[in-house]
């Protein structure tokens, strides 16, 4: 059996730490009224901030899936090995997935755009994530997988918002129950990831785990955390119907059957079970309180701390106060995701040394569970600085291009109003685009270059010709515009030697890159050019050279000059790209003088601001599929 170690562990929390006085700014008042309960629940839980991926008007800036991938993408940015294309493991944990079908991992693993591989759903409440962590765990230990990522993200604000209550008949005419309300100011979001591998990292810490323990008792006792039923008395009979058995979803939403929900009763239940069962580990020999260093604890409300500490004291065994670790208070309680980023902390902010232990703990309320994982601290905190591995992103913050244009002409502000709307989303998404993200966090290798290269080169040769044949297609009582576009294409047409050069230049060699075919997503781009380039009077394509043209101006100095540090070459070996920041700048002022053509019209601008859409897309689609021809 393979030694298994956490390489590396990222997290997200989505935009910025929200104080308790603002949390019904983005949750929305139930009926315009405060909640009653809020302040009792807040001064038992003592969360302080925590983070939401709501705004104030209760729409999602993101999805589940979003959040794990970006937390998926912070832990692989951490790791000192480029592991993009080696993961072939995924397990994710959540409590409630965007979608009722598919699994949640499916949705997770399309989102991060990682390699074809086996992935596993596991759906729970806050002990999911140590479920995803536990399979993750035993593929590697197996050897049946080389490097496995671990996920759990949650998104409970989004069924808490006012909006979802107001609806309900059963609630028109009086607050909803404290069973809900409690759970509206415990839960957050957010989302966390570890990477799993059979060997330590060769830079900074590591973690070991020595051994996973997840145990339910759900034989026990009734449901305590649920959703999709509502509880008659004090259980849930076994013939009870959950949401499916109405009528309609209409009819079960209307009972509150859909909502998330807390037996405030049973819930007292759950740090006994918890540690009842550190005892037994105990007992089994697994765990020597003497031992540990850190105690990382995911309780969901300060209240349970307190009372752990006191069944602890009662059972004769404890761990010093000192050693108990948390960021509840700060971070919030994200369920599931909790252990991540606590871990998360604890590693990447300096806190761990060589050879200490780490114990966490994960209770559950849902129908009980819990989870003990015994960690050791491996590695060297000298390599990085307190373990930490030195960070590189190079990504900035998106900014579009700069065009001039007649502001009191209500069709050309319109135009650039919506052109730099696409241009931010493009460059957001470019960021995203793994041989670009790599480039960004400083994992460029010269093949990168080398690939890329040989991708772009046809249509580099491509983009002269199906601007000289718009340029044809261009009436000649709009000749201005016509020698506009000759003009673009005489500049363009001998661009690709440059690039061959360059090529050469790094070791490439010249048949290769001459030989090379276009990949799906060139062929998808060169395709959508042309035809549109042959349309009469095609000045829609400015929306193109928007794209294209903006990524010269815009891109091409910041990715020459961070491929030539990376890679420790010469401006004349990336020169492709420096002369294009340059060369491109001159073109920006043939597309301002096209913005600002007597001829368009919003029927005309209309039409650029989707061919700019489109190939922004499409440009993507080329950078995502390099090689796949």
């Amino acid at each position: 059996m393979n030694p298994v170690y956490i390489t590396s562990i990222g997290k997200f929390l989505p935009g910025e730490p929200i104080g308790n006085d603002e949390m019904e700014d983005y949750l929305g008042r139930i009926g315009d009224k405060s909640s009653k309960s809020m302040r009792r629940i807040l001064e038992q839980n003592k969360i302080r901030y925590r983070y939401y991926a709501l705004d104030k008007n209760q729409q999602s800036l993101y999805s589940n899936a979003e959040m794990a991938n970006l937390a998926i993408r912070d832990a692989l940015d951490r790791n000192n090995d480029d592991l993009y294309d080696k993961i072939d493991f995924l397990a994710v944990g959540t409590t409630q997935g965007d979608l009722l079908v598919p699994g949640f991992a499916s949705m997770v693993h399309a989102e991060t755009g990682l390699p074809v591989m086996e992935i596993a759903t596991h759906h729970g409440v806050c002990a999911s994530g140590m479920q995803a962590m536990k399979n993750a765990y035993l593929q590697v230990q197996s050897g049946e997988k080389q490097t496995a990522i671990s996920c759990a993200s949650e998104f409970p604000s989004r069924v808490f918002k006012h909006t979802r209550f107001e609806t309900q008949a059963k609630f028109m005419n009086h607050a909803i129950p404290f069973d809900t309300d409690f759970l509206r100011f415990m839960l957050s979001d957010g989302a966390g990831a570890a990477v799993l591998q059979h060997q330590p990292s060769d830079q900074g810490l590591s973690l070991r785990i020595e051994w996973i323990d997840n145990m339910s008792y759900a034989n026990l006792y009734e449901v305590c955390m649920y959703a999709g039923c509502n509880k008659d008395g004090s259980s849930v009979a076994a013939n009870s119907s959950g949401w499916l058995d109405y009528a309609s979803v209409h009819e079960a939403a209307d009972d509150g059957a859909i909502n998330l929900k807390q037996d405030i009763r049973l819930v007292n239940e759950m740090p006994k079970v918890g540690v009842n069962r550190f005892f037994e580990l105990v007992d089994e020999g697994k765990v020597h309180p003497g031992d540990i260093d850190w105690m990382v604890c995911h309780y969901s409300s300060h209240f349970f701390r307190d009372e752990i500490f006191r069944l602890m004291k009662l059972g004769g065994m404890t761990i010093p106060e000192e050693k108990w670790f948390t960021n509840l208070y700060t971070k919030g309680n994200t369920g599931a995701a909790s252990i991540y980023i606590m871990l998360e902390e604890l590693l990447n902010e300096g806190h761990l040394k060589p050879g200490e232990k780490v114990l966490c703990m994960v209770p559950e309320s849902g129908r009980f569970q819990t989870s003990y994982m015994l960690l050791t601290v491996v590695g060297s905190d000298a390599d990085t600085g307190n373990g930490k591995v030195p960070e590189v992103n190079l990504e900035r913050l998106p900014e579009a291009p700069h065009l001039e244009y007649d502001e009191s002409d209500f069709i050309q502000s319109y135009l650039v109003r919506q052109l730099v709307h696409i241009w931010v989303d493009f460059e957001q998404k470019l960021s995203q685009v793994p041989v670009i993200h790599k480039l960004y966090r400083g994992k460029f290798t010269l093949e990168d270059y080398k690939l890329l290269m040989e991708n772009i080169r046809q249509q580099v040769i491509d983009g002269s010709q199906w601007i000289a044949r718009a340029a044809s297609y261009i009436a000649i009582e709009h000749i201005d515009l016509r020698s506009l576009f000759i003009a673009h294409a005489r500049d363009e047409h001998r661009d690709f030697q440059i690039l061959e050069r360059n090529y050469v230049a790094v070791g490439g060699k010249l048949a290769d890159i001459q030989s090379g075919e276009k990949n799906i997503g060139s062929e998808a781009l060169s395709a959508y050019l042309f035809q549109r380039a042959s349309r009469e009077n095609p000045v829609d394509l400015m929306g193109a050279m928007w794209i294209i043209e903006g990524l010269g101006c815009r891109m091409a100095r910041h990715w020459g000059e961070a491929i030539r540090d990376q890679l420790h070459l010469s401006d004349e070996q990336v020169s492709f790209l420096l002369y294009h920041s340059d060369s491109d700048e001159k073109h920006f002022e043939r597309l301002e003088a096209g913005i600002q053509h007597p001829m368009l019209t919003m029927q005309i601008a209309e039409r650029i601001v989707k061919t700019a859409k489109t190939t922004a897309r499409l440009y993507l689609l080329q950078l995502e599929e390099l090689g796949n021809i």
